[in-house]
């Protein structure tokens, strides 16, 4: 019988040792941009190409009035119940929860911003905070993009049911 000395030893290999150290450092600048609070770097804002300050107003029976305060004669009205408008609705009232919790008030109107890169934009000018509505996909984006392509007019009455 042939004795046969084994002798294992584990080497770790460089590559990764190398790959290991990566990780950690990554991990680590990470954990600390997050725990100092760093503002995260935001690409420049795109020119603005279209815009309107609009107000949201809820009416009796669930309706909603969408006026633009700079031009009185602008109104539309998001009648109960249209799916359609869901996104629209959502958005607004996460919105004014928010501006209600930060002790705003419901007189401030949202700014709706088309950027010259595409993207869609709705500000709440009470508190700052911005929405950029494209996230949602074009057809959620899209609906908010009505309300700035329609022309100023007078709403019609809702139907009674």
């Amino acid at each position: 019988m042939e004795n046969i000395a084994t002798h294992s030893t584990r080497l770790t290999p460089p590559p990764i040792v190398g790959a290991a150290c990566l990780l950690a450092a990554t991990l680590i600048a990470v954990a600390v941009l997050r725990w100092s609070h760093a503002p995260a770097d935001s690409p420049p804002q795109a020119a603005v190409v279209a815009q309107r300050d609009l107000r949201f107003t809820d009416l009796p029976g669930g309706a909603v009035e969408i006026t633009d305060v700079h031009h009185p004669g602008y109104a539309q009205r998001l009648a109960p119940g249209v799916q359609s408008d869901g996104f629209l609705r959502a958005t607004i009232r996460a919105l004014a929860r928010e501006r209600k919790r930060d002790g705003g008030n419901d007189l401030t109107p949202f700014r709706l911003s088309a950027l010259a890169d595409g993207r869609l934009v709705l500000e709440d000018l009470a508190t700052g905070h911005e929405v950029d509505l494209e996230a949602f996909g074009p057809t959620n984006a899209g609906r908010f993009a009505q309300l700035l392509a329609a022309p100023p007019h007078r709403p019609q009455p809702l139907p009674r049911r």
